[in-house]
């Protein structure tokens, strides 16, 4: 009472790859990442929520030269120091997290 018969693939073949091959930095150097750094927090009532327009002026509870957690990924990969040059926000990095000292 059974209908099953048996069925041939063919082989499939890998297109453009060779055996053992791995991937080096070089092949993976221009996809883009997100790098996420936090500036800081703020606590607002809802009536000041509503009350933002564009040119309002939110406060941070950090400052320039505090340091500042970097992500990518949500993983924290760094700390940094907020700089201000002109009047754009930077971060300096000082500590990567798993960087060797040699680098």
């Amino acid at each position: 009472m059974s209908d099953a018969q048996n069925v041939d693939f063919p082989e499939v073949e890998a297109v453009n790859a060779t055996v053992g091959t791995h991937l080096s930095l070089d092949d993976i150097a221009k996809v883009p990442l997100y790098l996420t750094v936090d500036l800081g927090v703020a606590s607002m009532k809802v009536r000041d929520i509503l009350d933002l327009k564009v040119g309002s002026i939110v406060s941070l509870n950090k400052m320039a030269g505090e340091m500042t957690d970097v992500e990518l990924g949500g993983q924290q990969i760094a700390r940094g120091e907020v700089v201000v040059l002109g009047d754009v926000l930077h971060v300096r990095l000082s500590e990567i997290f798993g960087a060797s000292e040699t680098i």
